[in-house]
């Protein structure tokens, strides 16, 4: 594992810079986007709405609402709760942004070899993209396509699936521990993005602080990340 810039100097992509892929797929939330803030605001609102007061800290980041709902409510609240905790966060956009490099990274990348993973619903997804100014790609895998969320590899094996590539010619991005764990399970090459979780939480191929000055280039057919000053 390595890790990556600060100030002027480039990321270090290790054995990455040399491996070529053919298709790149992104979690949303920590990776692409910043929405820790909306995201927790959501969650705690949701909570003091429930009875919870003001001890309830949303720290689950990376894992479906649905499996921290179930795991907070009874089961027959679950269905009611989890709505309700979706159209709040879907309320929640103040501060939402893109990621340093991520929209260039984004837009290095041919849209039938890019795709997203989220454990957010497709509405809640689409809705945080715009609010960070960035364009889903063909390809948007979110909770309502699956039956397992992360760490279960189905979101990256169902992405890779339908952009027509085997998983082990693909590189997921990602920020969580849950997040990275479905990438390997799926069988895919991992990049982790510190922040959400420090490096030292965070088991991949390569660790950056950021994807600042990482771009995708034409390589033997397929894709190669590399450095930009």
């Amino acid at each position: 594992m390595n890790r990556s810039n600060s100030g002027t100097e480039r990321p270090v992509l290790a054995g990455l810079g040399q491996h070529v892929f053919e298709a790149v797929l992104f979690d949303m939330d920590g990776t692409l986007i910043d929405s820790t803030g909306a995201v927790e605001r959501g969650w705690a609102r949701w909570a003091n709405e429930l009875g919870f007061g003001d001890t309830y800290r949303h720290t689950d980041h990376g894992k479906p609402a649905r499996d921290i709902v179930s795991a907070m409510v009874a089961p027959d609240q679950v269905e009611e709760c989890l709505a309700r905790v979706i159209e709040i966060e879907t309320q929640e956009t103040d501060g939402i942004h893109a990621l340093e490099g991520a929209a260039a990274l984004l837009g290095s990348i041919p849209p039938h070899q890019c795709a997203i993973v989220t454990s957010c619903t497709r509405g809640l997804a689409e809705v945080r993209l715009r609010a960070a100014g960035l364009n889903a790609p063909p390809v948007l895998i979110s909770f309502d396509d699956i039956e397992n969320g992360k760490p279960h590899p189905e979101g990256y094996l169902l992405a890779a699936r339908r952009l027509g590539v085997a998983p082990d010619r693909c590189l997921v991005i990602e920020d969580t521990p849950a997040g990275l764990a479905a990438g390997r399970a799926a069988g895919c090459v991992t990049l982790a993005v510190a922040g959400t979780f420090s490096s030292a939480e965070l088991v991949a191929d390569a660790v950056l602080l950021g994807l600042g000055g990482i771009r995708a280039v034409n390589a033997a057919g397929g894709l190669r990340l590399e450095t930009v000053s």
